[in-house]
């Protein structure tokens, strides 16, 4: 069966839902449903000999689970002697027999359909007197391995997943990244390895501590392997909606990954692979959440571990948890003499400036370019997620730079590389097409600065060239005839005394040698100002939108007062046509 005739096959299991079901509902029926029936399909072949293994163990007195996953040949079995077709044989003990069948999965798949809420929806399908009908449905398509393989059936699984993320607007962006938006990431991580990634045979381990529905993980590996068919992609992931962790888990299990790879939880609070590392790394963290109900797990984590926690280098303020989640990713980067790790991250533009000299986010940003650690951030246009319309912005962050890089960073202005879309989902509005991507792609590779039309597009910076200091300017404190006012005591005697009211600050680049700048700038117009050097602070930020900022001179007058004359004359003209 090919693809469009199975998923218009699924879809045909909407038309018995409707009227009782709301349109946004039909995904918590079709994909539990879908999954049961593959699983079903997949251990057909082998549902005799597991079953007659769990007798001979059981006599043994022996756990029969490790005994069980060798006679099934998968990450998983079931240990009912039903299966969906012999349920079809007893149509008034359905749900009795269907929730007996699932109970007898494997625990990681058990998970799935609790977290699905299945036993929900089989007593909401009995009481609309449905589920035989639905269940019969399932029960009659043919999903085994030799008739629609792992990655037809990942495509399928997937192509539903988005229909229903569609249909159920509000939330399709919190669990949803745009496909081509992980194409772009996938193809900019994927770059510079693609010698090496060629190679036959060889694994790659990669993670997204925030997988939705799984979205990521997958479209990176359907990348490898049109690269190199004989590649193994393992795939990590953690995730916090229940519905969303079940499906990307299902989706996992279907492509035959380990499922127990896909953790349930906050990455943040409680995270799901502690001590593991990663060769790659995806995450499209949800944009300016706050973190208050998990600031104890951090902050506790922050104060006790330091460096060796995920939080060292500071935490951003609580309105905003964006760059915890680089942070996060940070630390699960493979260290450098074991190969390094190169990671994809979906922004907004608040990690790029919020906070001066000396805040969380100034020293986080500061840790990240004294260490080398960003390669590019890349800005895309307005109108490319489902629930927001802001501008994004991906950062390529590696522990491995090419040489060629070092000390380096990227900016690529992709502002206006879109078309716009047929038609909008939610607040999604323009899409990257295969063209746009591969000319991104093709920048971020070249590595070289880059104007198009008088417009810049690629710019490479050093990495101090964001950061400066900021000075405090202090101005003496005068008495009532203008005369400074000098300390008495301590180690200010003798010396003017600073007022509070006149203090100021500057921001020097880093790239300037303070004394300098002060002559230059603020001597001339305050010759009595000094810095109190005990108070000067290191901060870095990356204004991107200055940086492609391109001045367009006003129109000349004359241009704009004969517009104006021709607007005159034509209202004077129809005020004259009513007054006739």
């Amino acid at each position: 069966m090919s693809e469009p005739n199975l998923s218009s096959f699924i879809w045909s299991v909407a038309d018995l839902l409707r009227g009782d079901y709301k349109q946004s509902e039909y995904g918590k029926v079709i994909l539990p449903f879908t999954v049961l029936r593959r699983l079903d399909c997949v251990l057909e072949a082998t549902k005799p000999a597991v079953l007659a293994e769990k007798a001979i163990r059981e006599k043994a007195k022996l756990n029969p689970e490790p005994f069980l996953l060798k006679k099934s040949g998968q990450h998983f079995f079931n240990t009912s002697p039903l299966d969906l077709k012999k349920l079809m044989g007893d149509q008034h003990n359905i749900g009795e027999n269907l929730r007996a069948y699932v109970q007898e999965f494997s625990p990681s798949v058990r998970d799935i359909f609790e977290r699905f809420e299945f036993h929900a929806q089989i007593d909401r399908l009995s009481k609309a007197g449905l589920l035989y009908l639905v269940t019969e449905k399932f029960a009659n398509i043919d999903l085994h391995p030799n008739v629609v393989n792992n990655a037809r059936m990942g495509s399928v699984f997937e192509e539903l997943i988005r229909k229903f993320a569609e249909l159920s607007n509000e939330t399709a962006g919190e669990h949803f990244t745009p496909r081509e938006v992980i194409r772009l990431m996938v193809n900019l991580l994927f770059i510079e390895d693609d010698d090496a990634l060629v190679k036959p045979g060889i694994v790659r381990h990669l993670y997204d501590p925030t997988a939705g529905t799984g979205g990521m993980l997958s479209v990176a590996g359907e990348h490898l392997a049109e690269l190199n068919p004989g590649a193994r992609l393992v795939m990590y992931g953690q995730e916090l909606n229940p519905e969303s962790y079940a499906i990307c888990k299902a989706d996992m299990l279907i492509k035959g990954q380990d499922v127990a790879n896909i953790v349930f939880g906050n990455t943040l609070s409680a995270d799901g692979h502690p001590g593991k590392h990663f060769d790659y790394m995806l995450s499209n963290p949800p944009f300016g959440v706050e973190w208050k109900k998990i600031e104890k797990e951090v902050r506790k984590e922050a104060e006790q571990q330091g460096f060796n926690g995920r939080f060292g280098p500071g935490l951003p303020r609580v309105s905003d948890g964006s760059l915890l989640f680089l942070l996060h990713l940070v630390s699960k980067m493979r260290p450098e003499q074991d190969g390094g790790s190169r990671f994809g991250i979906v922004l907004n533009g608040s990690p790029l400036f919020t906070g001066g000299a000396g805040s969380g986010e100034s020293e986080i940003r500061r840790y990240m370019l004294e260490n080398d650690l960003v390669e590019a951030i890349i800005g895309l246009p307005t109108d490319m997620f489902y629930n927001t319309g802001i501008s994004t912005y991906v950062w390529i962050v590696s522990n491995r730079k090419p040489a060629q890089r070092k000390g380096k960073v990227q900016l690529i202005d992709a502002s206006s590389f879109f078309q716009k879309m047929r038609k909008s989902l939610g607040s999604k509005r323009k899409e990257l097409s295969p063209e746009h991507i591969e000319d991104i792609t093709r920048i971020f590779g070249a590595f070289k600065k880059l104007t198009r039309a008088g417009v810049p597009i690629s710019r490479i910076f050093k990495n101090e060239d964001f950061g400066y200091r900021t000075i405090t300017v202090e101005r003496p404190e005068r008495d009532d005839k203008g005369r400074p006012v000098l300390g008495t005591k301590g180690k200010g005697k003798g010396k003017p005394v600073a007022d509070a009211n006149l203090r100021d600050t500057e921001n020097v680049p880093l790239s300037e040698d303070v004394e300098t700048y002060f002559q230059r700038e603020v001597v001339p117009h305050a010759p009595d100002a000094w810095i109190d050097h005990e108070k000067t602070k290191v901060g870095y930020e990356i204004p991107f939108n200055r940086q492609f900022y391109v001045f367009k001179p006003p129109r000349p007058l004359a241009e704009i007062d004969a517009e104006l004359k021709g607007v005159t004359d034509r209202i004077l003209t129809m005020i004259g046509g009513l007054s006739k």
